[in-house]
């Protein structure tokens, strides 16, 4: 029922901020031991790890921030492309005195971890990328239409009438294809934070960024063969209606040496339909690989190479 929609919905995680280039940048850290990074998706806030963030912090040390634009965070007007939110990625690292991980992102946040690893190799030890977003070009609908000139008009609209009417919004998104689970719950919360002004703006200027209407319109594909050597996990629900799980096996087949887990009852955010698995397959994958040693001289082997054809892998 919509009570227990909205109960589901609330935030466990104590916050902290910090103010960096004069934006607020809000964040949690919770555990001890080597670090995951957790980046969030699309509209999305560090809330979305609310369900795998403890038992994570057993063993490691969590950090989860909200991305500039989204959640707590300040939502300046300025650059949301994905070089930007790694750079701030980045500083956040820096400042907090946290040198390197296991940078872990979900849809956009996979978008965001991909080019931390390209931009700043020495801050990844290892990529977890989770129904992530710039593996390919299909995108739903509902995402694609965002990318509209009018949708800034139409957006107003649809928070006011999720924050008033879930039962109506609930019944709206799931003629869209979205099931009665993480999907609905995350995508009507995704909703309802819009209705600030300054979030609308900072998701609309992340979507023309990165998204037109025939779908992605920045992929990592052409350099997703840097990766090797990388240790690399790609998880992904098998009911992913946002992104498809084409995509995965796709990048799989792309990134030599990497480990796919498909969640074959989860949907676009796994790590809420089954956190559970989600937790076992990257406690797993963190504690027996070995994180990457920097390679200067490596890298520009592989650069001058270029990418192997797959069918030769």
């Amino acid at each position: 029922d919509d009570a227990g929609l909205l109960c589901r919905l609330g935030g466990a995680m104590e916050r902290s901020e910090i103010v960096l280039h004069g934006h607020r940048v809000s964040y949690r850290l919770h555990g001890r031991g080597p670090l995951l990074v957790l980046l969030h998706g699309i509209a999305g806030s560090s809330a979305t790890w609310d369900e795998v963030f403890p038992r994570l912090g057993e063993r490691h040390t969590v950090l989860a921030p909200d991305l500039l634009g989204h959640g707590e965070s300040s939502k300046p007007e300025g650059d949301y492309s994905l070089g930007a939110y790694s750079n701030a990625v980045r500083d956040l690292l820096e400042a907090l005195e946290l040198p390197r991980g296991t940078i872990v992102g979900h849809s956009l946040g996979g978008g965001v971890a991909m080019q931390l690893a390209y931009q700043y190799p020495e801050r990844c030890e290892r990529l977890v990328l989770v129904s992530s977003g710039g593996l390919g070009r299909e995108l739903h609908a509902m995402l694609r239409a965002a990318a509209l000139p009018g949708a800034g008009v139409v957006l107003p609209w649809l928070c006011v009438a999720g924050r008033h009417s879930v039962g109506r919004m609930v019944h709206a998104l799931g003629s869209l294809g979205l099931r009665a689970s993480a999907d609905l719950e995350e995508t009507w919360r995704s909703f309802v934070s819009l209705e600030e002004p300054e979030a609308r703006q900072a998701f609309l200027r992340t979507v023309r960024g990165l998204i037109d209407l025939g779908g992605q319109r920045v992929t990592a594909t052409d350099r997703l063969y840097l990766t090797a050597g990388l240790p690399t996990l790609i998880v992904w629900g098998a009911r992913d209606p946002l992104i498809p799980v084409r995509h995965a096996h796709e990048a799989h087949e792309r990134m030599e040496g990497s480990h796919l887990e498909i969640l074959p009852a989860a949907g676009h955010f796994p790590h809420r339909d089954a956190p559970q698995q989600f937790v076992s397959a990257l406690l797993d994958f963190v504690e027996t690989r070995p994180p990457l040693l920097v390679d200067p001289e490596r890298l520009r082997r592989r650069l001058r190479a270029g990418p192997a054809p797959i069918a030769a892998r």
